[in-house]
C-alpha cells in the first residue's frame, strides 16, 4: 500500500528521488548514503524497489566520476524518450510548450514557492520537490496526473537497461500505479538528427528534422554551473523554495494543467 493512502506523508522520499534524478556531481555522490537512509527510513517504497535503488546508488558511488556524469548526460540529455522535462513528452517543440511552462510556474507560485537555480518548471526533480511540500493526498494526485509520462520514461530506461528505471518505478508506486512497459516512439538516431545539409545545396532538406518545418534550437544547460548554484544538503530543495507569505496571493488547488493526459 502506498503511504499516500494513509495519514503519513513521504516528503524525504520524494526529495531523495528528486536528487537521484539530478546530475551526479561531487555533492550528490557525497550524499548517496543520506539519500538511501531517507528512503529506507520512511518506508514509502517497496522493499524490492528499494533494493533496486540501493543498487543504483552503489553503481553511482563506485563509478569513475567522469563516467557517471557522462553516462547521465548521454541518458537524459540526448533524446526525447528519456528526457526528464515533462513537456518534452507532451508538447515536444510546439508553441504550446511556452504557455504550459508559464501555467506550471504559476501553480508553484500560487502555492508560495518559486524556482531557483535556473531549472525549468517541467523538470521532473522540480515537480517532485514541489510534491514534497504538499499534503499526502495532493502529492499523490499530482504524481497520478503525470503517471503516463513516468510510464513512458520508465519504459525507455528499461529498454536501455538503465538502473535509473528503479527511480521511475518508485515514483509510479507512490502514484498508486504499477510500473509497466508501454508503447513508445524510439528516438531518431543522433547522427541523423544532427546531420548537416551539404553546403551550397540549395533548399535540400537533408539533415532537417522534417521538410518545410522550422528547425528547433536545442540549448543544453551548463550542469556544472547549475550544481554550484544549489543550496547545500542533498535533501534541501535546491530547485524550488518557499517565498514570504506576505508577497504572494492565496494558494490555488494543486493541478498539473497541461501535464495531465490529453483526452483522446
Amino acid at each position: 500500500m502506498s503511504p499516500f493512502d494513509g495519514p503519513r506523508p513521504a516528503p524525504m522520499t520524494l526529495r531523495a528521488l528528486a536528487a537521484l534524478l539530478t546530475y551526479p556531481d561531487a555533492r550528490l555522490r557525497d550524499a548517496l548514503p543520506e539519500l538511501h537512509d531517507a528512503i529506507v527510513a520512511e518506508g514509502a517504497v517497496s522493499r524490492t524497489r528499494t533494493a533496486e535503488i540501493a543498487a543504483l546508488l552503489d553503481a553511482i558511488g563506485r563509478a569513475d566520476p567522469l563516467d557517471a556524469e557522462a553516462d547521465y548526460v548521454q541518458l537524459f540529455d540526448r533524446g526525447r524518450a528519456t528526457s526528464l522535462h515533462l513537456f518534452e513528452h507532451v508538447h515536444g517543440d510546439s508553441r504550446d510548450r511556452g504557455p504550459a511552462m508559464i501555467d506550471l510556474a504559476q501553480t508553484y507560485a500560487q502555492a508560495g514557492l518559486e524556482l531557483v537555480g535556473g531549472e525549468l518548471p517541467d523538470f521532473l526533480p522540480v515537480l517532485l520537490e514541489f510534491a514534497s511540500t504538499q499534503p499526502p493526498r495532493e502529492a499523490r494526485a499530482l504524481l497520478s496526473e503525470v503517471a503516463h509520462i513516468l510510464q513512458a520514461i520508465f519504459t525507455a530506461l528499461v529498454k536501455r537497461e538503465s538502473r535509473y528505471a528503479s527511480v521511475l518505478g518508485a515514483l509510479l508506486e507512490l502514484a498508486g500505479e504499477k510500473a509497466q512497459a508501454v508503447a513508445i516512439v524510439d528516438d531518431e538516431p543522433m547522427d541523423a538528427a544532427w546531420a548537416e545539409p551539404p553546403a551550397f545545396d540549395g533548399c535540400a532538406s537533408a539533415g532537417q528534422a522534417r521538410p518545410a518545418t522550422v528547425q528547433p534550437i536545442h540549448v543544453h544547460r551548463d550542469r556544472a554551473r547549475a550544481a554550484s548554484d544549489t543550496a547545500p544538503g542533498a535533501l534541501a530543495s535546491g530547485n524550488i523554495r518557499r517565498v514570504d507569505a506576505a508577497s504572494r496571493s492565496a494558494p490555488a488547488p494543486v493541478q498539473a494543467q497541461d501535464v495531465r493526459r490529453a483526452a483522446p
